[in-house]
């Protein structure tokens, strides 16, 4: 039997043909050339057939023109195998290199991870340490207050016992004392009464010489005095000159009294109402001959003399309404100057805007005299009311320098005339008041303040020359009076001598302004002022004087606070 060789590869080696085995001896491929018939048991079970067929197409193959073709076809796409499996043991590399890759990127993220949890581990054990810290130094603190106070308790329970002591200690020696004097008053009463009882007969022999002597001296006096008298009427009657004197001076001297009492009224009246304060008026800056220049001449001679401050100076109020109250200033001390008649100046608003500040401020800034009393104080005076409003007219028609009077709360008895309401002496009242401010004045210049304007009788609107609106400070006004008061209250107190001890702790001071001016939105200047006042309270009351940021907040909200509570009382009442 021979090979056939479909091309020059082994049978075994890929893309080669067959080999196919070819019976020798030219025998046919059932036969198997065995002649004894000993092949039949040899191929028995085999089909031969598709081995001839191979053989033939083998044979055909070699016989074929394009053998050469088909063998470098299949050599080609042995090639083509080989190529894609380099590609494909390469892209096996590459994923083997990725797989590489990513695993040390898993490692590098666990590493990562691993660290931002140790780190993570290391903050919370730093922040528990760190409460552990603050809780041992609050339990040293709590144990050392806790220390303290018992101290503070012992010390207290002794001094109390040795204030108890001492008191026993008293009691006992006043009881002593007091058991000594009566035991002292006893003997003595007792000798007294036995030196009495031995000496009774000299003692009433004693009384009944000098009861004697006395009743003697009374008798000699009567019988003297009745002589004298005696004598005396009889000159007395038969003289007739004596008599007609007598009678001339007794008229005289009942003239002199009747004169003297009249006239001591009068002269009374008219210096209180040109030198005496009325009772209206709470506070002025007039000053009298005796009261003002022999009690103050320093202070009395600075005010004629010196030149008028500003009459905004301390007042902080919107630009505009600033402008339009120095123009009023301006007026007012050129109508001094010049003699003009004043204009009455009604201001309104709410309470703490600066209404009384600037009524005073004006006054001084014009060269005036000023006066203040409050619409309230008019209404118990009743049927006194009347007298009261021409006295304090009458006085402020007798400054040498103009008087300002300035009226606070106005609308308590310049309301409307209603007769259901207002009583018949307030309105005996009402119209004594604008009897007297009915015509123009050189002499006086009227201000109103009111919150409620729109109760005011018609005709006090009609003598009210200039209406003044104040407003509530807004975020800059706020801003700015929170400055002046912290530098009036806090700096200068702590720069000032003697209060050393005020001090103010490191802060950004003008965020700290203006977080303060966005919290007390709706509060007034005098808020504000007061709220400087509890700053420096809040700095004397501390064991080292430091006025801290933590103080400054605090005084803050508890003064927003109070008036969120003010305002839901009024909210409540109307």
């Amino acid at each position: 039997m021979s090979w056939i060789f479909g091309s020059n590869r082994g049978p075994n080696q890929p893309g080669g043909v067959p080999v196919v085995p070819v019976p020798s001896g030219g025998g046919d491929a059932s036969g198997g050339g065995d002649k004894d018939g000993s092949g039949d048991k040899k191929w028995s079970g085999f089909d031969p057939t598709g081995l001839e067929r191979a053989a033939k197409a083998a044979r055909e193959l070699n016989a074929s023109p394009h053998a050469k073709n088909a063998l470098e076809l299949s050599q080609m796409q042995e090639q083509t195998r080989q190529l894609e499996q380099q590609r494909h043991i390469k892209e096996q590399e590459a994923a083997i290199h990725q797989l590489q890759s990513e695993r040390v990127r898993i490692e590098q993220e666990e590493k990562r991870k691993t660290l931002q949890t140790e780190t993570q581990h290391h903050q919370q054990r730093a922040q528990y340490n760190d409460q552990l810290a603050r809780k041992r130094y609050e339990d040293q603190l709590q144990q050392q207050k806790r220390v303290t106070e018992e101290n503070l308790r012992k010390q207290e329970e002794s001094v109390q016992k040795q204030e108890a002591m001492r008191k026993a200690t008293i009691e006992h020696e006043a009881k002593v004392r007091h058991e000594y004097d009566m035991q002292r008053m006893r003997a003595e009463v007792r000798e007294k009464a036995k030196t009495d009882r031995e000496n009774q007969d000299l003692t009433l022999e004693k009384i009944r010489v000098k009861a004697k002597e006395q009743r003697d001296t009374i008798l000699q006096s009567i019988r003297t005095a009745s002589t004298v008298l005696g004598e005396g009427a009889s000159a007395f009657i038969s003289d007739w000159n004596k008599i007609t004197a007598t009678i001339g001076g007794l008229t005289l001297l009942a003239l002199g009294i009747y004169s003297a009492k009249h006239g001591t009224g009068v002269i009374s009246r008219f210096i209180e109402a040109r030198l005496g304060k009325p009772s209206l008026v709470r506070e002025t800056s007039r000053m009298t001959l005796f009261g003002g220049m022999l009690r103050h001449p320093i202070q009395y001679y600075r005010r004629r003399f010196t030149k008028p401050e500003d009459a905004l100076e301390g007042i902080i109020l919107k630009s505009t309404l600033e402008k339009r109250l120095r123009d009023v200033a301006i007026a007012t001390r050129n109508t001094r100057k010049n003699g003009g008649v004043y204009r009455n100046l009604l201001m309104y608003g709410p309470p703490g805007t600066g209404k009384t500040l600037f009524a005073k401020s004006l006054a001084k800034h014009s060269g005036m005299d000023y006066a203040i009393m409050t619409g309230g104080d008019v209404l118990p005076l009743e049927n006194e009311g009347v007298s009261a409003i021409h006295k304090v007219f009458d006085w402020a028609k007798t400054s040498r320098r103009g008087l300002m009077l300035f009226i606070d709360e106005a609308d308590a008895f310049l309301r409307k005339r209603n007769t259901e309401t207002m009583s018949e002496n307030l309105r005996s009242t009402l119209n004594a008041f604008l009897y007297r401010t009915g015509d123009p004045s050189k002499k006086f210049m009227l201000v109103l303040s009111s919150n409620q304007p729109d109760l005011f009788d018609f005709a006090i609107n009609d003598r009210i020359d200039e209406m003044v609106k104040f407003h509530l400070p807004d975020q800059v006004e706020r801003e700015r009076l929170i400055r002046y008061y912290f530098d009036k209250y806090v700096l200068q107190a702590a720069e000032k001598r003697g209060t050393s001890r005020l001090k103010v702790e490191s802060m950004d001071f003008n965020s700290k302004v203006k977080e303060i001016a966005k919290k007390t939105e709706g509060l007034s200047g005098r808020e504000i002022s007061k709220l400087g006042v509890a700053w420096q309270t809040s700095a004397f009351v501390t064991d080292d004087g430091v006025l801290t940021e933590d103080v400054i907040d605090a005084r803050v909200n508890e003064m927003v606070d109070q008036h969120r509570q003010k305002i839901e009382w009024k909210t409540q009442i109307d």
